[in-house]
């Protein structure tokens, strides 16, 4: 049964989600726990804005891409500054990804790779 989330295909978000989590532990066995900066801030404001009009331009044009979409959430959170709306940000970012993800699912259908891929290092 198809549920919401699933992208037309069942079972897709669970399946995805779990890999997600599967490859964050593999992240943490592999690096420990970490705690870098952020290294965000207004100053890529314009990078953003760039990525916005890309995106405004190839969904215009017929040509609008995953990678456009996921570039553009991926350079408006490098410009947030404040926690909270950085977080949202990358929430956006993660919900693409896993939407792009589950696109190449529904495409190739349920298989063992979009399942349970190998981790890369």
């Amino acid at each position: 049964m198809t549920q919401p989330g699933d992208y037309g295909l069942p079972g897709s978000l669970a399946r995805v989600l779990a890999d997600v989590a599967a490859e964050r532990a593999a992240q943490d066995a592999m690096w420990g726990f970490q705690e870098h900066a952020d290294g965000t801030g207004p100053e890529n404001t314009a990078d953003a804005d760039r990525a916005k009009l890309a995106v405004a331009d190839a969904a215009a044009e017929g040509r609008l891409t995953w990678r456009h979409i996921l570039h553009e959430e991926v350079l408006e959170a490098f410009a947030e500054d404040d926690p909270t709306r950085l977080r949202g940000e990358l929430v956006q970012v993660a919900a693409v990804a896993v939407k792009w993800v589950q696109a190449l699912d529904r495409r190739a259908g349920p298989t063992p790779e979009s399942i349970a891929p190998d981790r890369l290092p």
